[in-house]
């Protein structure tokens, strides 16, 4: 007795993102099946300890596929009619998340059959980028570098020279897994283009750098400089705030004389003023007192009488001591006498 069978025999792939899969299931129906045709696709997690997910289900003349939304709108039937015999399923744009193990289960009573797919998603090389590590410049060793941001492992780099140069150095060493070109011993010889090629299964990429290895830095030269141009920097900040304290130092000075200059000398008095001062504070003093109290009255010092009201050329001296002042009787007169300073030659009061 001939029953429902499954035709396909392909039972793994490997495809590139953003690229289409055909997952197939061809089957043959017999005589003896005789119920509806049921077509099922499914996805068996990783993690047993999960269930399967239907992803899209062809029954009594109809599709479904509104099971999966990870997948709206990119897995669909290959053919238009199922039912003849061609159950595939087509997935678009496939992404890294759609790599998974895929079950096509045929139902048509009594007979009941089903296929596994293993399904890999690989993602190409992209964004690599190429660098140079260590100085380059005559006997030096310099690493070049390169590695692809994108791209699913294992990912193999192979580096080359740009076309029209020589081959690699005799000295480099190239590893494959990491991507790094190790050069000895540079010359001027290993100067040029050199190209990386990162590639998988499912794709390549690739960038380009310029070596230039030059003669070495005179490093000597560039320190010493260094410290004539320190030393003179520093001299000139010293010079500078040398000045700078000098000036300071001088206008302190300057402002220190000047106040000195004004608390020591003092603004001169008017000679008038201070004479009349003088002479009217004695004949107030003199002519309070009464005939009584005139023995008892002291002539003043002349030393107490400002010598600037009384300064006279020598020729007024002479003339002021000559003449004779004759004091009216005071005490007919009823009034308190009042006693006029002379000078004499010698400069005393009389």
């Amino acid at each position: 007795t001939r029953s429902l069978s499954i035709t396909s025999a392909e039972s793994s792939f490997e495809k590139a993102q953003g690229e289409k899969v055909t997952l197939p299931c061809t089957f043959v129906l017999s005589e003896e099946d005789e119920g509806l045709l049921d077509i099922e696709w499914v996805l068996i997690p990783a993690d047993i300890q999960k269930k399967e997910e239907t992803i899209i289900l062809y029954s009594a003349d109809r599709i479904y596929n509104h099971y999966y939304p990870a997948m709206s709108g990119r897995l669909q039937f290959t053919s238009s009619d199922p039912k003849s015999g061609d159950g595939s399923v087509d997935i678009l744009n496939l992404k890294s998340a759609d790599t998974g193990t895929y079950q096509c289960k045929v139902k048509k009573a009594p007979g009941v059959q089903s296929h596994k797919i293993q399904l890999t998603v690989l993602v190409k090389p992209a964004s690599t980028k190429c660098s140079i590590e260590g100085s380059q410049e005559i006997g030096k060793d310099i690493t070049l570098k390169c590695v692809s941001q994108e791209g699913t492992p294992l990912l193999s780099y192979d580096w080359r020279r740009a076309a029209g140069t020589k081959d690699l150095p005799a000295t480099s060493v190239l590893n494959k897994n990491t991507g790094e070109l190790l050069l000895k011993n540079a010359s001027m010889d290993y100067s040029g283009v050199y190209s990386c090629i990162s590639s998988n299964r499912v794709g390549t990429d690739e960038c380009s750098i310029e070596l230039n290895v030059t003669p070495p830095i005179n490093t000597a030269g560039i320190i010493a400089g260094a410290i004539v141009g320190t030393l003179l920097g520093l001299s000139l900040l010293a010079f500078l705030v040398f000045c700078c304290c000098k000036k300071h130092r001088e206008k302190k000075y300057e402002k220190e004389v000047h106040h000195e200059i004004r608390e020591d000398v003092l603004p001169p008095k008017s000679r008038s003023s201070t004479a009349r001062s003088y002479i009217g504070s004695n004949r107030s003093s003199l002519g309070s007192m009464s005939p009584s109290n005139m023995e008892g009255y002291t002539k003043t010092p002349y030393s107490q009488v400002p010598s600037e009201d009384f300064e006279r050329t020598s020729g007024q001296n002479q003339t002021f001591a000559s003449s004779k002042v004759a004091a009216p009787n005071l005490s007919r007169m009823g009034a308190v006498p009042v006693m006029i300073p002379a000078q004499s030659k010698d400069g005393s009061i009389v």
